[in-house]
């Protein structure tokens, strides 16, 4: 596992941009439109690897679970994110809102019974999120966001959990360039979808930014960073890759500011440090197990 260490902060430094990604991109396309012309791509892309890696095909049972983590996770929830950013929530602001999910993640996985955790990993837990809270409250900007737009970053939070925690428990089994195939498929099935639902009819403008956004969204994104989560799920629990996550609010305020002048005051750099340390403590875990039942019998 050390020597794969690098892992896990490679994923977030790429996962990071796609927030200041999306905001890049979409003024010269509706955000479906966008995500579909992305996941298109993607599919290119690793139906290329398909034939040069000729991995196990999977079976049908086991593809249909990956069309279901699919569209979650790169339909639903990039959806739902982009749509937010499209009616003017903050880049910074998504990414923090969505910084939630490693709490959410970590006490449904708990529930379900994968682990128990230490008090100091508990401690981290609630450090990270008062650090996300702090960067959202400490952000200007946050008034610019929308019912719409706070509803639409709301069930991304709750897309990205719920897909990230199907893909951990009945998504494995294929092989990691298989599976992305399948997922992209059902992506492109629901964002395509939604674009000829409601952006039939919109021009996309092909400048070098939206051309940058859109190969580095599919590359960099899509391709190299989807494949790093997928083998982080494989060789952790669900709860310790997403303490990870915590990481990302903080990069992302910071891109943000520099790109698009999103500020960052004085309480929302203190946030990103504290949710800096609540991650550490997460994964350093500790010997004091918090009062409960054994693993396994917390399964709903």
């Amino acid at each position: 596992m050390r020597a794969n260490s690098w892992i896990p902060w490679m994923f977030v430094a790429l996962w990071s941009t796609g927030f200041t990604g999306a905001k890049l991109g979409l003024p010269y396309c509706g955000p479906f439109t966008f995500l579909a012309i992305r996941m298109a791509l993607a599919l290119l892309c690793f139906a290329a690897l398909l034939v040069f890696l000729r991995p196990a095909w999977p079976p049908l049972a086991l593809a249909r679970r990956q069309w279901v983590s699919g569209g979650m996770l790169h339909g639903g929830y990039l959806g739902c994110l982009f749509a937010a950013i499209k009616l003017g929530v903050p880049a910074g602001l998504a990414a923090l809102v969505m910084g939630m999910q490693p709490l959410l993640t970590a006490l449904i996985s708990w529930r379900l019974g994968e682990k128990r955790f230490s008090a100091v990993q508990w401690l981290g837990m609630v450090l990270g999120l008062a650090g996300t809270a702090m960067v959202i409250t400490g952000s200007k900007g946050v008034a610019l966001a929308g019912g719409a737009g706070v509803a639409f970053v709301a069930a991304g939070l709750l897309l990205i959990t719920g897909g990230t925690l199907y893909q951990k428990y009945r998504g494995g089994g294929a092989h990691p360039v298989a599976g992305a195939f399948h997922q992209y498929l059902s992506a492109f099935a629901v964002t395509g979808a939604l674009a000829l639902l409601f952006e039939r009819g919109e021009a996309v403008v092909w400048s070098e930014s939206f051309i940058f956004a859109l190969a580095w969204s599919v590359l960099m994104l899509s391709v190299l960073a989807v494949l790093l989560l997928m083998r982080m799920l494989r060789d952790g629990d669900v709860s310790r890759v997403a303490a990870y996550l915590y990481l990302v609010p903080g990069l992302t305020a910071i891109q943000a500011w520099w790109l698009f002048d999103e500020r960052l005051s004085l309480s929302a750099m203190g946030g990103i440090v504290l949710a800096a340390v609540g991650v550490a403590l997460v994964l350093r875990g500790g010997n004091f197990r918090l009062p409960g039942r054994g693993v396994g019998s917390g399964r709903a």
